[in-house]
Order: C-alpha cells, then structure tokens, then sequence
C-alpha cells in the first residue's frame, strides 16, 4: 500500500480533468455507472498505488482484486524508487556524458561533450566519425537526438557553429553498428532492449523483466516518439508477443520491412544479461535501473541507464493475457 504522503501530494497534484474524461470514456466502454468507476479508482489508489492513468491504461475495470494486486503502479514504482535510488546519484544517468565515462566498459564506442571539449577536439571527432549522434546532455524519451552528417554541410565549421549555437548543450556519440539479426527488424534505429534490474539487500542483482523497443519511421526506438514494444522473456531472450505503438497497433510484422516480431531470439543475450547485472553494482547507491542495450556488431552494449524505470509498458493489457502483471518478479527478488 502506498504511503500516505504520496497519497495526498497525487491528490493535491491531480488533473481532475484528464481524470473525469477517462471516466466517462469507461462508461461509454464498459457501461458501469460513473460513480462506481470514481470508488473503484479511489479503491485502486489506495489500495495499490494505481493513479486513474494506471487505472485506465491496465483497464483494471476489467481485473479481479487478486489480478490488480500482481500489477506494478506509479505509487509502487515511486516507493521502489525512494527506496532503493539515492537522489544525489541520479545525475551520473541523466547526464550522459557523466553516464558514458562512469559506464565506458559497457559503451564500447567514442564521444565527445562538445560544451566542455575545444573546438579542434570537436573537429577531430567529426572528421573520425562523419556520420554521428548529436543527443542533448541532459535529455529523456529521445528528444532532440539528431542524426547529422556531415557531407550534407559545407564545412566542419558549419556543423561546429550548428552544434554550437545558444542554449545547446549537445554530446556527440559515434554511431553504433547495429547487429544483422536485430538490424533485419527494421535498419533505421537502434532497436534496444529495456531490462529492468533491481539490487537486493544483499548486494544481489536481479533481473526483473525486458521489452523490445523498436523504431518506426525515425532513427530513435523510443515509445513515446513513434517506436513500439514487444515483452522479452529475460531468461531466454525471446520476444513473446506482438509488438504495438502508443495508438494500440499491434504488428505481428513490422511494416516497413515485414520481419516477423514475434519469436525472434536476441544473439548474445547471456553476455546482455551478464553485462546489466555487472553494470547494476557499479553505482551502489542506485540498486533501481532501466538499462537500454543495444546488440551491435561488438556485442551487447549500453545506449543509456534510466534512474526512474517507469512501469508502464511493461503490462500493456495487449500483452498480458492471463491478467498477470510483474509486480510478483519484484517480490520474488525481495525474498532472495
């Protein structure tokens, strides 16, 4: 059950809008009453930390108490989070020049922080890798990463100013060579892997769950920016269902390049799932990660960590057919 204090800073804090039209679009749907939708809301808040977009999202209207109690919401992820990640740490994963030195075992490629690195430095950069990922330092969702070339501009110089102008903060990154198994998915983005870990008491990393990440269209993977997800089974590597986008598509094929979603098997996944855990204990006071990993033509590699995991996309109602959410893989981890 979530804290009190969390309780009341969600209900100071709510969109009480946003919050009535997503009952009345469940009435419309289910055809229950609004005020019995209102006290099953208020009942799966209380009771396990499910704000009303949780609510919606899980269609908990549809479960039974015992499947709601399997399901990992805000309220819980925000407890996990409290718990288990020291604040003062979280800017070695949200600056990701700080994130790439303090995990270069695990990056295997070069980059540069052009802010605080010369002009000749950036030039040498650019004339090393003229194809490259400009991303700004601090940034999340795949915002504000380009792709940039540097043969559709007329000098090193231009591209420098470009990077430089006021206001961007941009870290430069040498492209990561996609494997062929992964690549024949769709080529134009580097479809990761999220894997969800979490470090005991004890010192012991847990791998808690994985969802394929897959692009669409544009050259970054992320859900919220057009990609799609598919769950992976983490000991094995294997995606297990279909995948689908924040509209609900699902894509049994993804339609740019009619590779079958379903069932692909992820090369290297033991060194994918050796190299997290490894990862997960080099900051110990941040035991609460979601790791992006990338299967490139070097291996497994780390695109970035994320110190606030989220819990959504891990239980889309498409992809939980027997009602079950992960919530009990965190318990089992607590146990160990």
């Amino acid at each position: 059950m979530p804290s009190f204090k969390y309780l009341v800073k969600r209900a100071m804090n709510m969109d009480y809008k946003n919050m009535f039209d997503k009952i009345n679009r469940i009435h419309k749907k289910t055809g229950k009453s609004r005020v019995a939708i209102f006290n099953d809301m208020r009942k799966c808040a209380v009771k396990y930390g499910a704000g009303y977009s949780d609510y919606d999202l899980f269609e908990m209207y549809n479960l039974t108490d015992e499947e709601r109690d399997t399901y990992i919401t805000r309220g819980r992820n925000n407890d996990l989070i409290k718990k288990y990640n020291n604040p003062e740490y979280n800017h070695l994963f949200r600056n990701k020049t700080e994130f790439n030195t303090l995990f270069k075992e695990f990056i295997k490629r070069e980059f540069i922080d052009v802010n605080s690195s010369t002009k000749e430095e950036v030039i040498k950069f650019m004339k090393e890798h003229s194809i490259f990922m400009a991303k700004p330092v601090i940034g999340t969702c795949g915002k504000g990463i380009e792709k940039i070339d540097t043969s559709k501009y007329e000098s090193l110089d231009q591209v420098y100013d470009y990077l430089t102008q006021e206001d961007m903060n941009y870290e430069l990154e040498e492209v990561i060579k996609q494997c062929k198994e992964v690549s024949s998915i769709y080529p134009d983005s580097i479809n990761t892997v999220r894997i969800v870990t979490i470090v005991d008491d004890a010192g012991v990393p847990h791998v808690i769950c994985a969802y394929f990440r897959i692009g669409n269209g544009k050259y970054v993977d992320n859900f919220n920016s057009g990609g799609m997800v598919a769950p992976v089974n983490e000991e094995t590597g294997e995606v297990l269902d279909k995948a689908i986008d924040k509209q609900k598509n699902l894509y049994e094929h993804h339609p740019a390049t009619n590779a079958l979603i379903k069932g692909f098997v992820f090369p290297d996944w033991e060194k994918a799932i050796e190299m997290v855990k490894k990862a997960s204990l080099v900051v110990p006071e941040m035991r609460y990660i979601g790791w992006d990993v990338a299967f490139s033509t070097k291996g497994p590699v780390l695109v970035e960590g994320n110190e606030y995991p989220g819990h959504d996309i891990y239980q889309l109602p498409e992809h939980t057919h027997d009602h079950y959410g992960i919530w009990p893989k965190f318990t089992k981890a607590f146990k160990k």
